[in-house]
């Protein structure tokens, strides 16, 4: 499994600050390691930078990586002026920068605000698959528990200086794109294939690297790619949402598909209940299609995978990290507890970098 995050560059005063490119010259300048991932790459915007770790079977390790990354990224961000924070959205109001590169060029032409208003950072967990059927089946024993994972890692509850009353605006801002979202089953390799043609054909985006479904077959690596969770505040909680993803792909591959699969326009209504009240609220229990609270919904989660937590060695750790997020909240929820404490944007952004370095 391996962990690639997403975060925003900011002054150290706290306002998003476009200087990857600078930062990125730094990173090339170092060694460089022969194993995939454990870099620091481009994303979409100026204002931001994506670390990635190297793939692992052990928790601690990649808990280890995940700081490491962090704090590389940040050492990198502050010899261009700048910090890094693990927030899904920017408080502030921002007109952001696209990188000075020719497709992301060409996606801004061609989607317009959506690409021009896409300043967003999310958490993308890689878990190895044997080949695409393999694949294929895991994304589709996924479906229905992706809006938990949402809500587990929302961070994101401002929107261009204003407070949006969702845990996971950042999930609404990503929706916009023409491919992001819960999917349909696939129901074996050759199936995804035919549907990844099928949005090809169609020209509506650029290449498979837009396909932006809340997990995919990843491009680059042969791995599941779950992308459905905003850029974790504390680390560990990144950490969180890489085991229990892989908890849930072994768990997928000794389960037999339901007989009658959720709808996608079902799962839609979930992710959006997940999005909107994070852990604080309701989520929509999958065994009884209804709402239950959110606290009942990730224990829910926990039993599902149990069995593969348990020959992993992760399951008392996992239940200690759950009951840590329904403790103290998810990002959002920390976030608007700094804002009642009186922090503004700046000072908001400043305790982010404080926690992202931690």
């Amino acid at each position: 499994m391996g962990v690639e995050e997403e975060f925003l560059l900011v002054t150290p005063q706290g306002e998003p600050y476009a200087v990857a490119p600078t930062v990125l010259r730094h990173a090339a300048a170092e060694p460089s390691d022969p194993r995939p991932g454990g870099d620091v790459e481009k994303e979409f915007k100026q204002e931001q930078v994506e670390t990635s770790t190297h793939p692992c079977t052990d928790r601690d390790d990649l808990l280890a990586q995940v700081r490491d990354g962090r704090r590389r990224a940040d050492a990198l961000a502050q010899r261009a002026g700048a910090r890094v924070a693990a927030l899904g959205t920017a408080p502030h109001v921002v007109e952001s920068t696209v990188i000075p590169d020719r497709r992301a060029n060409e996606i801004r032409a061609r989607f317009g605000q959506t690409a021009r208003e896409q300043l967003t950072c999310g958490c993308h967990v890689h878990v190895e698959v044997a080949d695409d059927d393999e694949g294929a089946r895991v994304l589709d024993h996924l479906r229905p528990w992706n809006q938990v994972l949402l809500a587990l890692s929302a961070n994101s509850p401002s929107w261009l200086g204003a407070s949006t009353g969702y845990a996971s605006y950042r999930s609404q801002v990503w929706g916009r794109w023409p491919t992001a979202g819960p999917t349909a089953p696939f129901g074996d390799g050759a199936g995804y294939r035919r549907v990844i043609a099928d949005l090809l054909r169609s020209e509506t985006v650029l290449d498979d690297g837009m396909v932006y479904f809340d997990a995919r077959l990843s491009a680059r690596y042969p791995t599941v790619e779950v992308r459905v969770a905003d850029v974790c505040l504390d680390a560990a909680d990144a950490v969180l949402q890489a085991t229990l993803v892989r908890a849930l792909a072994e768990t997928a591959l000794r389960t037999d598909p339901p007989a009658e699969p959720v709808r996608a326009e079902v799962l839609r209504a979930w992710t959006w209940r997940a999005a909107r009240s994070g852990v604080t609220g309701d989520l929509v229990s999958p065994s009884a299609g209804t709402p239950r609270p959110a606290a009942d919904v990730v224990g829910e989660l926990v039993d599902h995978v149990r069995d593969a937590l348990v020959e992993a060695g992760d399951l008392d750790w996992v239940e200690r990290q759950v009951g840590h997020v329904l403790r103290r909240g998810n990002g959002a929820v920390q976030q608007l507890a700094w804002r009642a404490e009186g922090a503004d944007d700046d000072a908001l952004v400043q305790r982010a970098v404080d926690v992202t370095t931690a």
